[in-house]
């Protein structure tokens, strides 16, 4: 006999087999069984719940266990659960497993917490440790300065540096030391007398910056300081002098117009001095006949007083004439009354 499948079964079966793909997928999905067994198979066990657990904590348990079997391969005594955090701090597991490593080959000691401290901080680890065993060159801008004669000096230095990993969280950059160079050439130069004494000897410069002890409060540790160049500027001592002759020049020219300016004021006060004086002799002028009129009526002068008068009026500008014709032209011409 045969038997026939009917078509509520075969819609069974295909939900069934539905349902096992979906769970196939998810179970693949949330259980890394190939990365479970990459761990184990590199010495480097990782529990499959851990596994698991990363999933729902979104976190990538590619990167962790990545760093874990590094980690291990390595000696160091690390779990995945500080990776764990610090992966979900923010940090770069990464850079902070090849920082621990490389400060282990080299001998430096640098622990986990640092390192991530470090990191989380926004420095780069992995590059501080590199440049604790290979010192970094820092070159500067030329930094202007002028000695006491007045002469300019333009210095570049080369500053050799390398992290000091105690004080990489909270220390300051490169920016700082760039700025403490600068400022003691700025005051190596400043001090000396004359500009030829730091052209003869420039490893004064590097001499006096560095025992001024520059790193202290920064993330590195300067080993030398190096003049790389430095060249003669401008003789700014002379340029001063010119602008303060300058500025002299102008002080005193604006003074003796201020003195101009007054003399004219004055002169224009005496002359306006002179013409109320003139106005107040026409003005008297103008009262003399009255005053004689009121003289002769009142009785007080006779009339052959008053024709003696007009004689020796007439006889005085007479005389005012002849002298004015006979004095030379270079001579100012004065009243016969005036000359002794």
């Amino acid at each position: 006999m045969r038997y026939s499948v009917g078509p509520d079964l075969t819609i069974l079966w295909v939900v069934l087999v539905a349902v096992a793909i979906v769970m196939i997928a998810l179970f693949f999905r949330y259980v890394p069984l190939g990365l479970w067994i990459n761990a184990r198979a590199s010495g480097a066990g990782v529990k499959i719940i851990s596994l698991i657990g990363m999933r729902f904590r979104r976190i990538s348990p590619q990167k962790v266990v990545n760093a874990y079997i590094k980690a291990r391969k390595a000696g160091l005594e690390i779990t995945t659960d500080m990776l764990e955090t610090h992966l979900l701090a923010g940090g770069n597991i990464e850079k902070v497993i090849n920082a621990l490593i490389s400060a282990k080959q080299a001998a430096i000691s640098l622990s986990f917490t640092t390192a991530c401290a470090i990191d989380l901080a926004g420095r780069d680890v992995f590059q501080a440790v590199q440049m604790s065993v290979l010192p970094k060159v820092i070159e500067t801008p030329p930094v202007a300065a002028i000695a006491q004669n007045g002469i300019e000096l333009r210095a570049k230095a080369r500053i050799t540096v390398r992290t000091n990993i105690e004080r990489l969280v909270g220390g300051a950059g490169e920016e700082t030391i760039i700025a403490r160079v600068g400022e003691g050439i700025v005051t190596t130069i400043g001090s000396s007398v004359t500009h030829k004494a730091v052209l003869e000897n420039p490893d004064l410069i590097s001499q006096t910056v560095l025992n001024k002890g520059l790193d202290k409060g920064t993330a590195y540790e300067i080993l030398s300081i190096d003049i790389a160049d430095v060249d003669v500027g401008r003789n700014i001592g002379a340029q001063l002098q010119m602008d303060q002759a300058e500025a002299d020049r102008r002080i005193a020219q604006a003074k003796a117009e201020e003195r101009r300016a007054m003399a004219v004021a004055h002169e224009q006060e005496m002359k306006a001095a002179v013409q109320e004086m003139r106005a107040k002799v026409v003005e008297a002028e103008a009262q003399v006949p009255l005053a004689m009129a009121a003289a002769l009526k009142e009785g007080k002068l006779g009339v052959m007083d008053y024709y003696q008068m007009q004689n020796t009026v007439a006889d005085t500008e007479m005389r005012n004439g002849i002298a004015k014709a006979a004095a030379p032209a270079s001579e100012p011409q004065k009243p016969l009354d005036q000359k002794k």
